[in-house]
């Protein structure tokens, strides 16, 4: 599916995601492993949408479930893709859009050495043609269940990080969860909101 260059505040709808693969969960299980060196093979459109959708994906359009458990449907989660090298889409910072499967950018230009100098300088981040980025509002959730609702927002991040590294297994791409950063200067490189916290950075691509 070609779907032409994006422009700034453009809102594109993604290819609609595979929900029925072909390989196994208990293989995705068996074969998941962390991978820090990438090909410089673009990614698709398609490929991006799916690692996307297994993030925070809806799975039913009538309660809004989504593809990873959120304590009491808060769904603090916002899930930004870093895109460099991918068919169809210029580089730049784009927010996903569960309702809609859809990701508008929010901002211009290549942020992959930025993102890579806020990472404490790990290669993988700057060498993927494409990074997710999982941020948090906890407000969302502690005001639903005080200061132990911090606790469930990083179980849900734990679980949206898993759901992306099996897709990545599925689709035979690979990933890896980078912890250190800085969460301040991610912020900036990404524009996020002032309330929004980065939690994951996961590169992603075809393996080198």
């Amino acid at each position: 599916m070609s779907v032409g260059k994006i422009h700034s505040n453009e809102i594109i709808t993604l290819p609609e995601p595979v929900r029925d693969g072909s390989m196994s969960v208990e293989k995705t299980l068996e074969t998941r492993r962390s991978l820090r060196n990438f090909s410089q093979e673009n990614l698709t459109m398609e490929q991006v949408g799916q690692m996307l959708w297994a993030a925070q994906g809806i799975t039913d359009t009538r309660r809004k479930f989504r593809t990873a458990p959120s304590a009491g449907a808060t769904f603090p989660l916002d899930i930004y893709l870093v895109s460099g090298n991918v068919e169809d889409l210029e580089p730049g910072v784009y927010r996903y859009n569960p309702e809609s499967h859809s990701i508008s950018k929010t901002m211009d230009g290549d942020r992959r050495d930025n993102l890579y100098s806020s990472a404490l300088r790990q290669g993988a981040v700057r060498q993927a043609p494409a990074s997710i980025i999982i941020a948090a509002e906890f407000q969302r959730t502690t005001s639903a269940y005080g200061e132990r609702g911090r606790q469930y927002v990083y179980m849900e991040v734990g679980h949206a990080g898993q759901n992306i590294h099996l897709q990545a297994e599925a689709l035979r791409l690979g990933t890896v969860v980078i912890g250190a950063f800085d969460e301040k200067n991610v912020g900036r490189v990404l524009g996020l909101p002032k309330e929004t916290i980065a939690l994951y950075i996961m590169p992603f691509g075809k393996p080198r």
